[in-house]
């Protein structure tokens, strides 16, 4: 939830309703003056969610659109009571039973398909189709286009009155593909307003709903009667010399959140668990500010060392205590004109809380040891993983600095709850991580994308960072496999379970006793050494290569990618293709 300057979480029920407005008898209750008293419902079933505006002043739209009847929704939906901003995150589901309800039947199989592709690492595309008006005359047309050109291992249905959903099992999402390019053109032919997005599997997303989020989103991005895909979507957020990948639709309201508040002075109070991307959202706001050329000074509350806050906050004079053999300006006052990051400011102590709340009401700082005030201009953003209206309540931080601190507040969601976010930035830090140590690129491999996506990430964004620097250190080889990750990636296990065996020379193992690889990566290889041996035959001409070992055209294509394979050139006279 994004309400004026602060954003915020509200959990809906496993099942119920849920009143949207200002009045008292509100179950999400907001106080914007644009929302009106019974604004909106939301009924939750087994199903899902729908919404129904209940005649507001203002409206209620998703994605932009006015809503004006029962609407289903989705993971990635931005929704808008009046200018109080909402963006929907649905927890992945379990594959149900099917059922009769043409949505459900089609993420049922869905589901079945994502398991499939990357169980035996196959190629999955899906296309959605964002009709421009919900008119019956464009889903006569799109239907006729699914009548006549669906493949029979392909599924395509209604999510909602304005989006198609399209599965494309073996093709790996190539705009010029054959099987993707044909429908691309039939669909768009047939509906010249509508907007079409894809997205792949596991590049894009390891689960349905993922997917489905991530092709959604392209669709709304793409121009009328165009194309976009999910890779297409990814947003770089310049920050100088930082910069920041987003692609989840709440990420990228929170940074557009940002820039609005980083246009005044007020105090910005971050949330979110540790390695969340914290200092990136603070960095954000003293970029995007008036004061972008003054310095931006990070602190980490957590690490000043105990009984030396105060002098590393405010600084000191000379003499004021053992060891101060010189004067010293602190923290604050050496960021005059910036900005200031308190990072983990929960950690402060009371008597250090007291002296900042202080500082920053008159602007003021005194040094440890003098008596003279000294004038500072600073804007301050804190940030913290603690639940600081618990620790207010508990007595352990001050509930007037915790008001001044937190006069606009935004909740940053922790990685898990972006899995659109995990496959980008893996494989953007491993780029990064290659290119530092100065080797050549490197692939990962679909069961390692899978192994990310399950993965809770309790360290966040960093977690997945230092992973990256570790594979760019550790792999040899091309291609990053499952293998290659820690225990607790791979196997569910943590590493104090996991058990260390002393290796005894193979000479002294019998035959069966030896160690053997990972059944996947023997897979692997298999495929690997299988299909160099037939471009070797075929002489480079890939369709020869496939049907020599009858694999289909698009899933050779996609693992000659996928296994980082060189066909050399063809002959002279013949074709690659």
């Amino acid at each position: 939830m994004l309400e004026g300057e602060s954003s915020w979480r509200f959990p809906l029920p496993a099942e119920g309703v849920v009143l949207v407005g200002r009045d008292d008898k509100a179950d999400l209750k907001l106080k914007d003056e644009s929302v009106s008293r019974r604004h909106a419902r939301i009924l939750v079933t087994d199903e899902g969610a729908r919404v129904v505006d209940l005649g507001s002043q203002n409206g209620t739209s998703i994605n932009g659109r006015q809503l004006e009847d029962a609407r289903p929704l989705l993971s990635g939906d931005v929704l808008s009571f009046g200018a109080v901003v909402a963006v929907v995150r649905a927890k992945r589901r379990p594959m149900p039973a099917r059922r009769a309800l043409d949505a459900d039947r089609l993420m049922g199989q869905l589901r079945e398909e994502v398991e499939r592709a990357l169980r035996y690492g196959r190629p999955l595309t899906v296309l959605t189709l964002a009709l421009a008006e919900q008119g019956s005359s464009e889903r006569e047309a799109v239907e006729a286009v699914l009548g006549s050109d669906a493949g029979p291992a392909e599924a395509a249905g209604w999510l909602d009155g304005e989006h198609l959903l399209w599965l494309l099992p073996e093709v790996s999402g190539d705009p010029g593909e054959e099987g993707m390019g044909e429908r691309v053109e039939a669909l768009l032919s047939a509906c010249p307003r509508a907007r079409l997005g894809s997205a792949t599997c596991p590049s894009d997303g390891c689960d349905a709903e993922t997917l489905v989020a991530a092709a959604r989103t392209a669709a709304r991005t793409a121009a009328p009667g165009g194309f976009a895909s999910a890779a297409e979507d990814i947003t770089r957020v310049s920050l100088g010399e930082r910069t920041v990948l987003v692609a989840d639709p709440a990420m990228a309201q929170l940074y557009a959140l940002l820039r609005r508040l980083a246009a005044s002075e007020l105090p910005v109070l971050v949330c979110g668990e540790t390695g969340a991307g914290k200092e990136n959202a603070a960095f954000a706001v003293h970029h995007w500010s008036r004061r972008a050329s003054g310095p931006f000074v990070p602190v980490n509350c957590a690490a000043l060392p105990e009984g030396l806050v105060e002098s590393e906050l405010f600084g000191h004079e000379r003499g004021a205590f053992t060891g101060a053999t010189t004067s010293r300006a602190g923290l604050l006052e050496s960021a005059q004109g910036g900005t200031v990051f308190l990072d983990e400011v929960g950690e402060l102590p009371a008597s250090a809380q007291a002296k900042l709340l202080r500082a920053l009401e008159v602007r003021r700082i005194t040094r440890v040891g003098d008596t003279r005030e000294r004038p500072i201009d600073i804007r301050v953003v804190a940030a913290t993983h603690r639940d600081l209206e618990a620790e207010v309540a508990a007595g352990r931080f001050r509930q007037d600095l915790y008001f001044r601190l937190g006069a606009a507040t935004v909740l940053l969601p922790p990685l898990r709850e972006r899995p659109r976010e995990v496959p980008m930035l893996a494989r953007d830090f491993l780029e990064r991580a290659c290119v530092a140590l100065g080797r050549g690129e490197l692939e990962l491999a679909s069961g390692t994308l899978h192994a990310l996506s399950r993965h809770t990430w309790p360290g966040n964004v960093r977690e997945l960072r230092n992973l990256m620097d570790y594979v760019a250190a550790a792999v040899t080889g091309d291609v990053v496999e499952p293998h290659h990750l820690p225990a607790r990636m791979s196997s569910g296990r943590t590493a104090a379970q996991a058990e260390v065996v002393e290796p005894e020379p193979e000479h002294a193992l019998a035959p069966a006793h030896r160690p053997r690889l990972p059944l996947a990566q023997e897979i692997r290889e298999l495929e690997r050494r299988r299909m160099q041996e037939a471009l070797e035959a075929a002489e480079g001409v890939q369709t020869r290569a496939a049907a020599l070992i009858g694999m289909p055209i698009r899933t050779f294509s996609f693992k000659l990618k996928q296994l980082g394979l060189q066909p050399r050139s063809a002959r002279r006279g013949t074709s690659p293709e």
